[in-house]
């Protein structure tokens, strides 16, 4: 037994909701996935009841796994859905001896059961951005005022669209089960996107008061594993998005301080990067250099690859520049815009990117400001604090506002 760590209880959450939903679903189906999503929130609230009186227990996963098992049954038998309906499929299709085996907590069981759920909720009877709403919150744990922030929306608006894909599942009888080879080539593309905004949302976070989220990010990693280890989605474009992910996951460590504090690239110890992960992005970065397509997964991660070496030399920044103006073409986004004319910075000088930046016109965007900051730092100083102020204004989390004010007091 232990004492329960403030924060332990929503990591946990975080880590196994969608675990235990995903379970519940393949076994008794998608049209029961509201049910398993309330079954998992009192299990939790079971354990927060229990385990603040008689403390953690020393398996509190398997603790969760158990309770949650015992209130799927218990509640199918009460509406006499077990019986009638669900056991009937059971034995069909699974086979089990019992009832007590309809559905179980192996690894291998919660891996396929996740990968079943990461292809159905992208079905094309859903509207892409549902998608990724209900994958936020099924396969990721996220709560609805989360997924709110990082679609710049409201909580009841979430709640109809989260209603409205879930209705679909159900009207159009979607199956948790991977489909025909050529189907899920078709989702794959959608698969892979949902994993490059989680990873993202972990790695520069704006639904939370911090920057960094490693338990997102390792989420993120361990679907693309998945896909990696079944042969139909194991693709060159999968592997570029495993690449990315483990060259920008090597930094994690010199990121922050001890205390949490955000520390900046060029300020970053080179030493505290981990190899290990840097040598697995080379690795799955070679792997994704079959076929013939290129796709902007690549790109990033032979930027991201370029980043895991500190030295500051011209030709490398020439390099950047290059694959960012074929990113641009590839895919276009006002994030990889604003890298693109730091790296101009770095090839061109100030003068050059600062006429580049200013035709951008990002203004609602607080990175936008912090980039012309920096390009104001060697023209004109009072220019660069006044964007750095304004930068200030629009950044969302107390540690980029902290960030922000060390340069204005550098320049002050």
């Amino acid at each position: 037994m232990s004492t329960m760590d403030p924060n332990f209880l929503k990591q946990l959450f975080q880590q196994e909701f969608t675990k235990i939903v995903a379970v519940i679903s393949k076994s008794f189906g998608l049209r029961y996935i509201e049910i398993a999503e309330d079954i998992v929130s009192e299990t939790f609230l079971v354990a927060t009841e229990s385990w603040q009186t008689k403390g953690i227990p020393a398996n509190p996963t398997a603790w969760l796994y158990t309770v949650a098992k015992q209130k799927t049954l218990a509640y199918f038998r009460r509406n006499k859905l077990f019986e009638e309906k669900v056991l009937p499929t059971v034995q069909q299709n699974q086979r089990h001896e019992d009832e007590g085996d309809a559905f179980n907590f192996s690894q291998e069981n919660i891996k396929d059961s996740q990968l079943k759920m990461l292809f159905a909720i992208c079905t094309p009877a859903i509207a892409s951005e549902a998608q990724i709403g209900l994958a936020l919150r099924i396969l990721c744990g996220f709560g609805i005022e989360e997924i709110a922030e990082a679609f710049l929306s409201n909580k009841e608006t979430i709640n109809k669209r989260l209603f409205r894909a879930k209705e679909k599942l159900r009207s159009e009888k979607i199956e948790l089960e991977l489909p025909a080879e050529q189907e899920i080539i078709k989702r794959l593309d959608n698969v892979l996107h949902i994993i490059y905004l989680l990873f993202n949302e972990g790695y520069y976070s704006k639904t939370q008061n911090q920057i960094l989220r490693k338990e997102l990010c390792v989420e993120a990693l361990r679907l693309a594993l998945m896909l990696s280890a079944y042969e139909k989605t194991n693709t060159p474009k999968t592997n570029a998005l495993l690449a990315l992910i483990c060259f920008h996951s090597s930094r994690f460590e010199a990121r922050q301080t001890n205390e949490g504090d955000f520390i900046l690239y060029e300020q970053q110890d080179e030493k505290r990067w981990n190899q290990e992960l840097i040598n697995q992005g080379l690795y799955f970065l070679q792997r994704s250099a079959s076929g013939d397509e290129l796709t902007s997964y690549h790109i990033e991660a032979k930027i991201a690859q370029c980043h895991c070496t500190k030295e500051d030399r011209f030709e490398k920044w020439v390099e950047i520049l290059q694959l960012y103006d074929r990113l641009l073409i590839v895919n276009y986004s006002p994030a990889a815009a604003l890298n693109r004319i730091f790296a101009l910075y770095k090839v061109k000088g100030a003068k050059t990117a600062l006429a580049e930046a200013k035709a951008l016109q990002l203004e609602g965007n607080h990175f936008y400001f912090v980039l012309l900051g920096e390009l104001y730092k060697e023209l004109d100083k009072n220019k660069a604090i006044a964007n750095f102020r304004k930068a200030k204004n629009l950044a969302k989390t107390t540690l980029e506002q902290e960030v922000i004010q060390q340069k204005i007091n550098m320049l002050d």
